[in-house]
């Protein structure tokens, strides 16, 4: 098994469970849970550079760019040289890619193929509290109390994208710029698919692939 830094990502679409996905293998296998969602609405909530360039993107209701993301992601991995790491959501474009090159390689790379059906339901049925990221289904994971966040009482609100007349043009904006992100991954034989409807029935595939990889904390632990 390998003793040296475990680099990795969990890519999918909006709604595959990548966010759980990664949380599980993070928390069983102890890496550092890198997310670029988070990172991007804690940066506009400091006020960085590269947050303050987001906001002028997001406030005209536009995409945050990819040099942006690019930028913000590279100088948190730059923090992290010597720790076990998992990318969530990163990189998403072929010039997220290119561009992570120049800071490392990933080992491994774990994609979500999920049905557009199931997507398009668990997409309709997300809500979200805005100021941390948490997120909601309706059906296997609402909320204690109807439209309120269980930790802060706040709002919940359903997004502009998350809307189902939004859906099936954002899946097919992530596809066509996942597909040669894939397709680099794959010719460096550390792209692993995993295909299924249900969080809970893929992830005992994803726990022994990184089984392979990195001791589970628990047998660490044990030891």
């Amino acid at each position: 098994m390998a003793s040296r830094l475990l680099h990795a990502a969990v890519l999918g679409p909006p709604g595959s469970g990548k966010g759980t996905v990664s949380q599980r293998v993070a928390h069983s296998f102890g890496l550092q849970h890198l997310s670029s969602g988070r990172f991007l609405r804690d940066s506009l909530r400091a006020g960085s550079e590269a947050g303050d360039m987001a906001r002028q993107y997001l406030e005209k209701g536009r995409l945050v760019p990819d040099h942006v993301i690019t930028r913000l992601m590279v100088s948190e991995l730059e923090l992290r040289s010597g720790q076990h790491w998992l990318l969530d959501g990163f990189p998403r474009t072929l010039g997220q890619a290119e561009a992570l090159d120049k800071v490392c390689n990933l080992d491994l790379v774990v994609s979500l193929n999920i049905p557009f059906e199931t997507l398009k339901d668990r997409l309709s049925r997300r809500w979200i509290h805005l100021p941390s990221g948490r997120v909601y289904n309706l059906d296997f994971n609402p909320p204690l109390v109807p439209g309120v966040d269980d930790v802060t009482g706040e709002p919940l609100v359903q997004q502009e994208h998350d809307r189902p007349e939004a859906v099936a043009a954002r899946l097919r904006r992530y596809k066509d710029a996942a597909k040669p992100v894939m397709e680099l991954y794959r010719s460096r034989g550390v792209l692993h698919q995993f295909s299924g409807t249900e969080t809970n029935k893929i992830w005992p595939y994803v726990y022994t692939l990184f089984s392979n990889k990195l001791a589970p904390l628990q047998s660490r632990e044990a030891n």
